[in-house]
């Protein structure tokens, strides 16, 4: 288990403006990471990230019997920054029959013509279950933010789409995420947060091993162009969205070893916390069950 104080150094406080070059993209969080070494450091998080899949697997069997809670993770961050190996990792000790993923493409024409948060809620998960949004509702203050013409394409009354509508879209977020906290779904938001140059070598890391080719697109690269647009979209979003109910990590993950490892800890830590419990079972139950036994005792 991760100390608070070291989780407490990726939890973005409700109300508070962050600029994403005040958080670390690489291991050496403290001095006293620096001071003790990669080499300790990288092996503990092999050891957390272990444990806390064993953990995972205890608190799904307990999600899924209590039946009263549901988890969304949100994950989001700039390309390559390794969202899709986070949840291979994090979720490989889980019962895929209690996870579901969903990576969220261009909206259909029924999607734009409903409102923004409509294609999510359709995926949101049920009681006992885990759910996983791999990008979500936040594009539409992200990638719709920086281009401008895919707003164009949702069918908006007319009016200025200046500080105030986007501000009106972080407070419809807030309101949905309540929406979802009061009833039992529990919220928690990562962002994967990777350096410009890391991004750079994994997408040459693409470009020079075949067998990784087919993970280079070319959009990737025309998106990292806009990369100071898509910092200031997530510095606002960010900062206006983390709150009590549903707050924000921003992982460092130029090291997708500590980004893993982190996940995995904030994740089975909330579920711990939750005070899960099996259904306790009343005497007619008991009875039942112990006629059931007898019964196959006597065979």
């Amino acid at each position: 288990m991760i100390r608070k104080d070291i989780i407490d150094l990726f939890k973005v406080k409700p109300d508070t403006k962050i600029r994403l070059k005040d958080y670390h993209t690489g291991w050496e969080q403290t001095d006293e990471f620096k001071s003790i070494g990669k080499k300790f450091i990288k092996e503990r998080a092999a050891e957390i990230l272990q444990s806390s899949i064993e953990e995972l697997a205890e608190c799904q069997q307990l999600l899924y019997a209590d039946d009263r809670y549901a988890l969304l993770i949100v994950l989001q961050a700039m390309d390559a920054a390794g969202k899709d190996g986070t949840i291979r990792h994090v979720m490989s000790g889980v019962n895929p029959q209690g996870c579901q993923v969903f990576s969220f493409k261009k909206p259909s024409a029924e999607e734009l013509d409903h409102n923004f948060l409509w294609r999510y809620m359709k995926s949101l998960p049920e009681r006992g279950r885990i759910g996983i949004f791999n990008r979500s509702y936040y594009e539409d203050v992200l990638v719709v933010k920086v281009h401008k013409d895919l707003l164009e394409q949702q069918k908006l009354p007319d009016g200025k789409h200046g500080k105030a509508f986007w501000e009106a879209r972080y407070d419809d977020i807030n309101a949905f995420e309540r929406h979802l906290v009061r009833n039992g779904t529990v919220v928690l938001k990562f962002f994967l947060h990777v350096s410009k140059e890391e991004q750079k070598q994994r997408f040459m890391d693409r470009l020079e091993r075949p067998e990784k080719n087919w993970k280079f697109s070319l959009a990737d690269l025309n998106e990292r162009g806009y990369w100071d647009d898509y910092v200031d979209a997530y510095e606002k979003a960010i900062s206006a969205t983390s709150t009590k109910w549903a707050p924000w990590y921003i992982v460092p993950a130029d090291n997708k070893w500590a980004s893993r490892a982190v996940i995995a800890d904030i994740v089975t830590s909330t579920l711990r916390n939750l005070d899960l419990e099996f259904p306790e079972m009343t005497d007619e139950q008991r009875a039942l069950l112990e006629q059931a036994r007898k019964t196959l005792a006597e065979e």
